[in-house]
């Protein structure tokens, strides 16, 4: 019988000075960074989209 990998998600918004330290903190946190998109609205704000396996 094979398992079946389940994830958890979440989106986090970036901020434009502090993208790499955001990115580090949740990566360290063992998420994985899926994409990045524009954020609603416009501007120079971004959404990161991020998943990590559920233990």
């Amino acid at each position: 019988m094979s398992s079946i990998t389940k994830f958890e998600y979440v989106t986090v918004p970036l901020l434009t000075h502090a993208t790499k330290q955001i990115l580090d903190n949740w990566g360290s946190e063992g998420w994985e960074l899926v994409q990045v998109i524009p954020a609603p609205g416009g501007g120079d704000n971004l959404v990161a989209y991020m998943k990590r396996v559920v233990a």
